[in-house]
């Protein structure tokens, strides 16, 4: 069982040193959508954003500071669901749609990061 931890560690703490390291790299493209969304000074938030990622990704990715980490993680996605993905207030079906499936997504990675912290002691 241990394989399955460090499988899905490496998959979990991926995928958010992954979309930091985006959010860094591509703050260009990211920050326009931010300011559609009314995000106060969208490239700072977007380079935040992306250090919250990286840093709660790279926690859980090497075992260092995991408390810490994923606290930061809870903070990007508390903070950052709601307001970047409102879909209830979207009129267009599809991009509902978009907004709603990634607010769902955030709120189920939200919840995987709460049980680690119960678990992470």
């Amino acid at each position: 069982m241990e394989i399955v931890f460090w499988l899905g560690r490496i998959l979990f703490g991926g995928f958010f040193a992954i979309n930091g390291l985006n959010h860094l790299l591509k703050v260009n493209q990211l920050a326009p959508y931010a300011a559609s969304k009314k995000v106060p000074a969208p490239r700072v938030a977007v380079i935040a954003t992306g250090l919250l990622l990286l840093a709660g990704g790279l926690a859980v990715l090497t075992g260092l500071y995991v408390r810490i980490g994923l606290w930061l993680l809870v903070l990007f996605l508390v903070l950052v669901t709601p307001w970047m993905h409102n879909f209830w207030t979207v009129q267009d079906p599809m991009q509902r749609m978009g907004e709603q499936v990634n607010f769902l997504k955030n709120i189920g990675l939200l919840g995987a990061v709460l049980l680690l912290l119960y678990f992470w002691s």
